[in-house]
């Protein structure tokens, strides 16, 4: 899923096709925040200390996915076609009933909290 692949722990690799893909979405992710690393970590002690990791980047991606899902998943389920039912769960709010709006809840809420349960126990 795709807080499992920006944040490097996706463990589904799929067909050879597939993991070669993968390893090349991987690959770019890596440079992407290589410049983000470069960048937050130039004049800032504590994130230097922080983001130690200068291969993988895992704590800046977890920290970046934290920071940023919920514009993600908007941005996924905005134009959604049927408000994302081929995505998610038709009532994954808790309440047991629909979420009639691209699967958010009454109060705009898109449900991240299933974000961090592996995808083969959803």
């Amino acid at each position: 899923d795709i807080g499992g692949i920006v944040r490097g722990k996706d463990l589904f690799l799929g067909n050879t096709y597939e993991s070669a893909q993968r390893k090349q979405l991987d690959k770019k992710l890596k440079t992407i925040f290589k410049k983000i690393h470069k960048e937050v970590t130039k004049n800032n002690g504590a994130l230097q200390a922080r983001y130690t990791d200068n291969k993988n980047y895992y704590q800046l991606r977890e920290d970046w996915w934290y920071a940023n899902r919920q514009e993600i998943w908007k941005a996924l389920t905005c134009d959604a076609p049927k408000g994302g039912v081929h995505y998610f769960r038709k009532t994954a709010c808790g309440t047991g009933t629909p979420t009639p709006n691209k699967c958010r809840c009454g109060n705009d809420q898109v449900p991240t909290y299933f974000d961090y349960v592996p995808q083969f126990l959803r």
